[in-house]
């Protein structure tokens, strides 16, 4: 079985130079860009090449019913590519907020902090929020329950307070979207969370 698995992995490694105590380059045979140096680890007396590889999931291929339904596809790939990175920017903001309010030791530093970086935030993107569509605006309260592991509703109400949340909400409700939309991974949003896994690998 180990050797078995010593020729995988000598296989899978092409192209890459394994570490040894001392490595030469010829600069006129080789070039160094095309490699890699990478841990060797000593297998019964051996040494053999060691590198950790990144997980991949891999999805059945997907089939559709009909055209409409690869066309619907194809819609939320497109719409997801495009709330995607602002789900993930949210979550980043996010954290550093709660970092920074940490630190704060009034609730009149944490108010005038937050409605600063509220500024700063309509200033950046309150353009693009702006021409996105319902369902793109739905996709991206879903996404940030996904990154952040809390709805939007928490967020707000936690930020800026529960009058601030219960008023959101209600202007969300209006377009028919909520706030407190969970993103539900192993049911309704499977395939959405499977198409982010693929964006997030380069495949689609």
């Amino acid at each position: 079985m180990r050797k078995i698995l010593f020729i995988f992995v000598l296989s899978c490694c092409s192209g890459i130079l394994f570490a040894q105590d001392t490595v030469f380059f010829d600069p006129d045979t080789i070039d160094i860009k095309d490699f890699e140096v990478i841990k060797s680890i000593v297998l019964d007396g051996k040494k053999v090449p060691h590198s950790v590889i990144r997980a991949v999931q891999v999805f059945p291929h997907r089939e559709f019913k009909n055209k409409r339904h690869a066309r619907r596809y194809g819609r939320l790939v497109r719409n997801l590519k495009k709330v995607y990175p602002y789900a993930k920017l949210a979550r980043k903001r996010l954290y550093e907020m709660e970092v920074h309010i940490e630190n704060l030791e009034s609730d009149r530093q944490k108010r005038k902090y937050v409605n600063q970086v509220e500024e700063e935030l309509k200033e950046e993107f309150e353009d693009d929020l702006r021409n996105m569509t319902y369902t793109q605006g739905r996709l991206l309260i879903k996404l940030i329950d996904r990154e952040t592991g809390e709805t939007t509703y928490k967020w707000i109400k936690e930020l800026k307070g529960s009058f601030s949340a219960f008023f959101w909400q209600a202007i969300a409700r209006i377009f028919g979207s909520d706030l407190k939309t969970e993103f539900d991974k192993s049911g309704g949003d499977r395939v959405i969370d499977e198409i982010l896994i693929l964006i997030e690998m380069g495949m689609i």
